[in-house]
């Protein structure tokens, strides 16, 4: 649509997370390093909370990305969506390790074959690695399914078999305190925050993005149009996103090259959430 018009290779606002755009922001920089430190320190559980679209996504592929160069020391299992019971659980743990199991299996042979499988791995020297987004979303008793896993013994020189990445929202935070999850909560030794962007915050990141999406020219967003994008926005990342795209879009509907506060009020009208 605008990509030739503003002299670009690919739209830079995409909703849809790509680590090429992954900026190391103050916040997010730290949550990356903590969860890295947090594997090799052989922690049980990490966490990470921030409100929707502040890029908990993002980070979790970086941080799959950067574990596929080592993958004689880490095996990986991403659940996107973990809104699912303790069997469905299971079976979505057993499919990303690639066990091949039988579809009526029940939930202790699952167990049975994952825990056989998690032991495998820890005598070769590996450990397996599991991410779950949006966690705040998983039931309580598919959390505890998790948390039996991280119990299997281990030999005395082996890697902990099983190490687990949260993201969610805030309301992580609520789960955690129920009675159920005191285990997995004693076990949770590592967590950070990510916030929204500062103004600074957002020209950077609005900069980082174009210039990555091919952009070379002289500033595209004027001083004004960020100040309206991070009022409107209020530091959100994928806000930032929705309003830079819309407002690329008014300039090129009027034929302008650069972008001024006026574009962006524009894209504020049509976006409710940044009324």
């Amino acid at each position: 649509m605008y990509i030739q018009h503003f002299g670009l290779v690919q739209y830079p606002f995409s909703l849809t997370p790509n680590t090429r755009y992954f900026l190391k922001l103050p916040s997010h920089q730290r949550a990356f390093d903590l969860i890295i430190q947090a594997l090799q320190d052989e922690d049980c559980f990490t966490k990470i909370t921030g409100e929707v679209g502040t890029g908990k996504t993002m980070l979790c592929r970086k941080v799959l990305n950067a574990l596929e160069v080592l993958k004689d020391r880490y095996v990986t299992a991403f659940i996107p969506n973990p809104v699912i019971d303790a069997e469905g659980t299971m079976f979505a743990v057993a499919e990303e390790l690639n066990l091949g199991v039988v579809p009526h299996a029940s939930y202790y042979e699952l167990l049975k074959l994952i825990s056989e499988e998690l032991v495998r791995l820890s005598k070769a020297g590996r450990s397996a690695i599991l991410f779950i987004d949006e966690a705040q979303a998983m039931p309580e008793e598919s959390l505890e399914a998790i948390q039996l896993l991280t119990t299997i013994e281990k030999g005395p020189n082996d890697p902990t078999p099983l190490r687990v990445v949260l993201f969610g929202q805030p309301e992580l935070d609520e789960l955690l305190e129920r009675p159920a999850l005191s285990a997995l909560r004693l076990n949770l030794s590592a967590s950070s925050q990510l916030t929204a962007l500062d103004r600074d915050g957002v020209e950077a990141y609005v900069a980082h993005r174009i210039t990555k999406a091919g952009y070379n020219g002289s500033s595209l967003f004027s001083e004004k149009a960020i100040d309206e994008i991070f009022r409107a926005s209020k530091g959100i990342p994928r806000l930032i996103n929705i309003l830079a795209h819309k407002a690329l879009m008014v300039a090129f509907g009027k034929g302008d090259y650069s972008l001024t506060h006026k574009h962006v009020e524009l894209a504020i009208e049509d976006t409710e959430s940044a009324k």
